[in-house]
């Protein structure tokens, strides 16, 4: 993709805005359409077109993948986090109206720290599975 410069432009003035998009849709997930799973696919998706235009070289040098492994572990363990933080303060499992002074201040909390723990995880299962499938070569798809 070296010889293609309006692409590589291009991508380099969307790349940003599509992160931005991401962020949106993750944040604003409670209130509209959206959150942690729609934002990890969007989020991903700047990644991959990074990685079509530039290479998987490149894209590793900025996102290696052992970066990539503790990211989706992060996000697991972030969602986990919140449901044993109810269990601490006296609820249940994933009860949100116990994380905060308020019910509702609780349940906005939980919410938003769950979807953001789905964000993390989508985002780098689906950028490990890509970048699987870009890193193998002709002899080990024989």
């Amino acid at each position: 993709m070296t010889s293609y410069h309006i692409l590589r432009v291009i991508s380099k003035l969307l790349i940003p805005f599509i992160f931005l998009f991401a962020l949106y849709v993750q944040f604003h997930g409670d209130y509209g359409p959206g959150g942690g799973f729609q934002a990890g696919v969007i989020f991903a998706s700047g990644i991959v077109l990074y990685t079509l235009i530039f290479g998987l070289e490149r894209a590793q040098s900025v996102i290696p993948l052992r970066v990539v492994e503790v990211l989706f572990s992060f996000g697991v363990i972030l969602y986990a986090s919140v449901g044993i933080a109810g269990i601490l303060k006296g609820g249940q499992f994933l009860e949100y109206g116990v994380l905060a002074h308020d019910p509702v201040h609780g349940q906005h909390l939980g919410i938003l720290v769950i979807e953001l723990g789905v964000g993390i995880t989508v985002t780098a299962v689906v950028i490990a599975i890509f970048f699987s499938f870009v890193g193998r070569s002709e002899v080990d798809a024989q």
